[in-house]
């Protein structure tokens, strides 16, 4: 089983220029879902969506070839791709020769689907899209919709994950509520840099209060877990603390290293969000 000490996180890393899909690193997501409860059929739906904006290779006359890819791995895969095997692996198309754009995708759908769901009983894909250079100017910037927390003048004292200071309005007539923060910074599980991100909280149910969920996101500051693992552990807490009839948590995390990564969980079946991103990514 892998684990995230075991990646090439936080250790000096050969740039390998040639393909080679034995750089990806797939680390289960069950251990960590232990952690926060979900022991058998999460109470999710969802998926990752990430974005790389640093893909190239070369055509068959050594051309090089840039294009955008949109890369969503369904939260069913019992697999995470640690990033910077993510990475390390779209480095090694720099200096590769594909027919065309339709072979390198193939390519990137295959090696990333295997790692996602590697040790599945039934494994199942990948989706991934590519962007050539004539659609760049077709991908919008906007921001989460919803009311933001933001507004809050609260007082912030707790920097590590404080479930504890979420409530809600259990006795009072159910809303339906769309609400947004910009506050949301967690770590790297392994070398602990900083992950910033914005998220988005729809749900229907007793009224959450909103400086509690507010001082409970930026409790998430000092927190060291990989971005699909914190929103996951927002919904539970959510979930449980609050008991919601219907929850959905997205956030949208800055790009490192070409990158970015922006899980999506959600109590009940529904189309994902669209790929765009916001004005910090």
């Amino acid at each position: 089983m892998n684990t995230p000490e075991q990646s090439q996180l936080g250790k000096a890393s050969a740039y390998v220029d040639q393909y080679d899909a034995s750089l990806l690193f797939p680390i289960p997501r069950q251990g960590k879902r232990a952690e926060i409860g979900v022991t058998g059929t999460p109470p999710f739906f969802g998926a990752d969506l990430w974005t790389a904006f640093e893909l190239s290779w070369l055509n068959p006359r050594g051309k090089p070839q840039v294009a955008l890819a949109h890369i969503t791995v369904p939260c069913e895969s019992p697999n995470i791709i640690e990033s910077k095997s993510f990475k390390l692996y779209l480095n090694s198309f720099n200096n590769t020769r594909f027919a065309d754009a339709s072979e390198a995708q193939a390519r990137l759908r295959k090696d990333l689907s295997e790692a996602a769901w590697r040790g599945a009983a039934q494994p199942a894909s990948v989706g991934v899209k590519l962007l050539s250079p004539e659609l760049f100017d077709r991908e919008p910037v906007h921001e989460l919709d919803g009311l933001n927390l933001d507004r809050l003048d609260i007082e912030c004292h707790h920097y590590t994950p404080a479930p504890e200071l979420l409530s809600a309005a259990t006795g009072e007539a159910p809303v339906t509520e769309t609400l947004t923060s910009h506050l949301l910074k967690s770590n790297c599980l392994v070398t602990g840099q900083p992950d910033w991100g914005s998220v988005q909280i729809q749900y229907s149910g007793p009224q959450i209060d909103q400086a509690g969920l507010l001082a409970y996101l930026v409790s998430f500051r000092n927190h060291n877990e990989f971005h699909e693992q914190c929103v996951e552990r927002i919904f539970m807490d959510v979930w449980t603390r609050c008991q919601p009839i219907k929850l959905s948590v997205y956030a949208r995390y800055t790009r490192r290293g070409g990158l970015d990564i922006n899980p999506f969980r959600t109590s009940h079946p529904q189309a994902l969000p669209a790929n765009v991103r916001t004005a910090r990514q």
